[in-house]
């Protein structure tokens, strides 16, 4: 069943005298509890899709529902604002420095979920042992955490607001190999806890293809391709094989073959030997060294 359902949405900018069309007539609809992957390029419209969803910007026009309603994204208050939340590509940019975790963590409990000072503190440690991070890292702030702790931070805030919908704009552009794997995985694990969607944007195609159910590329602000998982391993546009044949080893063919051959797990290509988590965090709590990364 549809959560989101987006038809013939444009985005026109105006640029020295200039229209320029950010999107131009996008169709998208994501299911409840799955994932779709929006690929392309810089400038390809992903991100201002995502961010229109989000209700950070307004489209010039088109339509948007939301679980079977008209969704007007100028106007997002209360319980559609909780419903649909955002991480940004940047966490370091999106949490505010001057907070420590507790802080970024309590306000949308209060904000969103209506819940008092006390009430909401007390969800704190829940939601960071959602995203595996001890409780102790709520006394930190942004700069005093690793690039993977920063992310899982900005995921629990999301989450804070019990949202149907997140919007995850290049979630792991940032971060090391190892450690996008992880956070893949992490995604996964609370969709399946949680019955979340995704609209997950990116332009790397193992994340895409580890997190995916359904797939849109874009190129020029228009969807130039669209269907499940055979869209990265047989594509049928030129602009996706160009894109696939950019990326070293990201063969078709090759990734038909491992599809045959029914991996377990999608996200063993980003992170084949993953540490146990609480290794990884346990030195980093400890020493306050901002600088190591986590998984």
């Amino acid at each position: 069943m549809a959560l989101l359902e987006v038809t013939g949405l444009h985005r026109v900018f105006k640029s020295r005298g200039h229209e320029v069309r950010a999107l131009d007539g996008v169709d998208v609809t994501v299911a409840k509890g799955r994932t779709l992957a929006v690929v392309g390029e810089s400038g390809s419209g992903k991100s201002t899709l995502g961010s229109i969803v989000a209700g950070l910007q307004p489209p010039s026009a088109g339509e948007l529902r939301f679980d079977g309603t008209p969704l007007d994204v100028r106007r997002l208050r209360g319980p559609e604002r909780r419903r649909i939340q955002m991480v940004f590509q940047s966490p370091l940019q999106s949490l505010n420095a001057r907070y420590r975790v507790e802080s970024t963590l309590t306000e949308p409990l209060r904000l969103l979920a209506g819940l008092d000072r006390r009430q909401a503190s007390a969800r704190v440690d829940e939601l960071l042992a959602a995203v595996h991070l001890p409780a102790e890292l709520r006394h930190r702030r942004p700069g005093e955490l690793s690039g993977g702790q920063q992310q899982r931070v900005a995921i629990a805030r999301a989450l804070a607001a019990d949202p149907d919908l997140i919007v995850l704009d290049e979630p792991t552009s940032g971060l090391d190999q190892s450690i996008r794997g992880r956070i893949v995985t992490l995604l996964r694990e609370l969709q399946a806890e949680r019955g979340l969607s995704y609209i997950f944007i990116t332009h790397d195609i193992a994340v895409a293809r580890a997190c995916a159910h359904e797939v849109v590329v874009m190129q020029r602000g228009q969807i130039v391709e669209r269907g499940g998982l055979e869209v990265l391993d047989a594509p049928q546009h030129p602009y996706t094989r160009t894109l696939l044949a950019a990326v070293p080893g990201m063969d078709p063919a090759a990734g038909r073959r491992r599809r045959a051959s029914a991996a377990p797990d999608p996200s063993a290509a980003l992170d084949p030997e993953p540490a146990p988590l609480e290794q990884d965090l346990e030195p980093e709590a400890s020493s306050h060294n901002p600088h190591t990364e986590e998984s």
